[in-house]
């Protein structure tokens, strides 16, 4: 073959070889940091509210290295906070999908509160209450607040307030979800699982505490 480069082949085949590379080893990436992730949970949920998980727990219920676990996470507190953080995104997605099954805003609020106060019910319980004393020795050692799941969460009632009348569904929403999640806490800190009764009380009060179209408190 000719030693002559044909202009902008030779550079278009290696950007295609090194982008094949690159994805393979972010797929590999990808695989790490969910191997972290899930054994921290598991690791978590074992120990409770009773000592914190170093990093070589982890890294061994991974299956993985220091090399590995430092190559995704500056420190254990960043793997909390992003543990946190993606248990806020898979409670969004299991609240969005159960608030779906509901043709009214009613019921869609029914929804939020059942799938909030959900996460202290028997089977999550344990791993909501762990992760969250974790992440509160966060807050507490670096003096900065790991991300909010109520603020997240709160983004789902904001379309049905508005459709209630809400003239400020942002905000009644934050204030529900405040609310909502600080009983929550209280199931949690309590070891009282949520009934019924109070699912339907919460929703109620969630339905009458919104700003009405004139702009005057309800």
């Amino acid at each position: 073959m000719s030693e002559i480069p044909i202009s902008g082949r030779t550079d278009d085949v290696a950007s295609r070889i090194a982008r094949r590379a690159l994805a393979k080893r972010g797929a590999g990436y990808t695989n790490e940091v969910r191997c972290l992730l899930d054994a921290a949970l598991e690791v978590m949920k074992q120990r409770g509210t009773s000592s914190r998980p170093r990093v070589a727990d982890i890294v061994r219920a991974a299956g993985l290295s220091n090399e590995a676990f430092y190559r995704h996470f500056p420190s254990k507190d960043a793997l909390v906070a992003a543990l946190l953080e993606d248990g806020t995104e898979r409670l969004y997605s299991y609240v969005a999908h159960q608030m779906s099954k509901e043709p009214t805003p009613e019921g869609r609020v029914r929804r939020w509160v059942q799938g909030v106060l959900s996460q202290a019910c028997e089977e999550s319980a344990a791993t909501t209450r762990a992760v969250l004393w974790n992440a509160g020795a966060v807050s507490e050692v670096s003096g900065s607040a790991p991300p909010v799941p109520s603020d997240r969460l709160a983004e789902l009632l904001s379309e049905p307030l508005r459709e209630l009348g809400s003239a400020d569904p942002a905000f009644d929403a934050s204030l529900a979800a405040y609310a909502t999640f600080g009983k929550l806490g209280g199931h949690l800190g309590s070891g009282n699982q949520p009934t019924d009764r109070d699912i339907r009380r919460v929703t109620a009060f969630c339905l009458r505490m919104f700003t009405p179209a004139d702009g005057e408190p309800a």
